[in-house]
């Protein structure tokens, strides 16, 4: 199944957009394919400004968020992964939405232990069985 992770973006960047706010975007710089200009990063993370002002050629992929922007008076070309974003918000109020990473569906590994037994026909539920203690 694909990820929700891009919809996600798209819409809250559609949403903040047209609420005349600035839509900003959290991106972790860990992940080696972020391309970015490394004299904003801090502490492993930047902050793009998406607006349509702000950046030119802006695709929101299923994959990646590109665009080219000005930083300092120099263009330069971003390429983010979508699984790099953490967070899309308006930098007005704040609003806008944390983005969680999706750890991929897991195989289940031969140490895990076994699934737990089928209930029993009938529900497999007893009576009460509390005793009234004075």
């Amino acid at each position: 199944m694909t990820s929700t992770k891009p919809y996600l973006i798209r819409a809250i960047y559609e949403w903040i957009v047209d609420n005349g706010l600035t839509p900003h975007l959290l991106v972790d710089t860990r992940d080696p394919q972020v391309s970015v200009p490394q004299q904003y990063v801090k502490e492993n993370s930047i902050v793009l400004n998406l607006a349509p002002s702000a950046v030119r050629d802006l695709q929101l992929g299923n994959e990646f968020i590109g665009f080219s922007a000005r930083f300092a008076g120099v263009s330069q070309e971003v390429f983010v992964p979508v699984g790099a974003a953490r967070m899309i918000f308006a930098r007005e109020n704040g609003q806008g939405m944390a983005l969680t990473e999706q750890p991929p569906e897991a195989a289940p590994s031969e140490d895990a232990p076994p699934p737990p037994p089928p209930p029993a026909p009938g529900g497999g539920k007893r009576g009460g069985h509390l005793t009234r203690v004075k």
